[in-house]
């Protein structure tokens, strides 16, 4: 009927749909779909029986179920799915590209702690500020600061970055503000594309040569499995910093542990493989490394991001106006 909402579900962990959706933001999202209760985080319960066969769209966030072929078969009026984090991959399966569900990601809205997490931690790298810090407590005096040292600051410092991703774009442009040479390793991205970027191609092994720090961008794909290899690491000169917010996988976590144990590099690390190491893990001991509990994405008031991110494709949507972040079927088997 003409003037009719669509009719919604959130798909959810709660405690995600809490921390994301807040109740203004669901009375906002009301005002163009009809939202329906309860919001779901199991799709075999009764609740879940009763929602799917009349939901055209699904807002999905951390903690939703896959959407496979049994859930698809309870909804068959579901004709779009506006995720609130970034990656989909965890939860959209083959069927849903196969049925031409329509996709919309926050990964962009995401995507910006990341890039700002990135940068202050280049910055405070270039600087050495963490392990001044450390020596500072220790010693309790204060070095000479006039003694030379061309490896300290940002002034003219190379900076490589792994991939053009949205974050990985993102960072390039916080960079510009800086006086730092960037270079970029993408198989993905020509020189024109570099160029107008900003920043120099280059290949893996002359990006990790050339650097002082290296940010790492790559989704988590076969073939970016430890990309980060020993070999690469190996390649990094002496005080170089490692940084990796995408995926720990990327990385040869044994390989890195073994470098930063003999004190020649240094690495700033969000994530990890196992996401937790274990707590006998040599890793923790290592003291040039800075290990942060994945917390470079959106928290606290920026998931507020997210929510405003995935409210506004909902109204894009409901208007017949498709959505702004699209999610394209060609892109999945590069999804984070």
């Amino acid at each position: 009927m003409p003037g009719t909402k669509p009719r919604a579900a959130l798909a959810m962990d709660p405690k995600a749909a809490d921390a994301v959706l807040k109740p203004t933001v669901r009375r906002r999202l009301g005002e163009v779909v009809e939202l329906a209760e309860p919001v779901l985080s199991d799709f075999t319960t009764a609740a879940a029986s009763r929602v799917l066969p009349g939901v055209e769209l699904l807002v999905t966030g951390w903690g939703c179920p896959p959407l496979d072929a049994a859930v698809l078969a309870q909804a068959p009026r579901l004709r779009a799915v506006a995720h609130t984090a970034g990656s989909v991959r965890g939860h959209l399966t083959e069927e849903c590209w196969a049925r031409g569900i329509e996709v919309s990601t926050a990964a962009a809205a995401n995507a910006a702690p990341v890039a700002e997490y990135t940068l202050a931690m280049i910055l405070l790298a270039n600087k050495r500020v963490l392990p001044a810090a450390r020596a500072y407590r220790q010693q309790r005096s204060r070095d000479d600061w006039l003694l030379p040292d061309p490896q300290l600051g940002n002034y003219r410092r190379t900076v490589g970055i792994l991939s053009a991703s949205l974050v990985g774009r993102r960072v390039i442009e916080l960079l510009r503000a800086h006086e730092l040479r960037v270079l970029l390793y993408d198989p993905y991205v020509g020189e024109a594309e570099a160029a107008a970027l900003g920043v120099a191609k280059a290949g893996l092994a002359e990006l990790f040569a050339a650097s002082d720090v290296v940010s790492v961008h790559t989704p988590l794909l076969a073939a970016t499995r430890h990309l980060v290899s020993g070999e690469m690491l190996a390649l990094l000169r002496d005080g170089a910093t490692l940084i990796n917010t995408a995926r720990g996988a990327v990385v040869d976590q044994e390989a890195l542990t073994e470098e930063l144990r003999g004190g020649r590099i240094r690495a700033v690390l969000d994530v990890t493989d196992p996401e937790v190491p274990p707590v006998d893990d040599p890793l923790w001991e290592c003291e040039n490394a800075l290990l942060t509990p994945h917390l470079a994405g959106s928290q606290g008031n920026e998931l507020d991001r997210l929510a405003e991110s995935a409210l506004q494709e909902v109204r894009r949507w409901a208007a017949g106006e498709g959505f702004a972040h699209a999610v394209r079927p060609e892109q999945k088997e590069l999804l984070a």
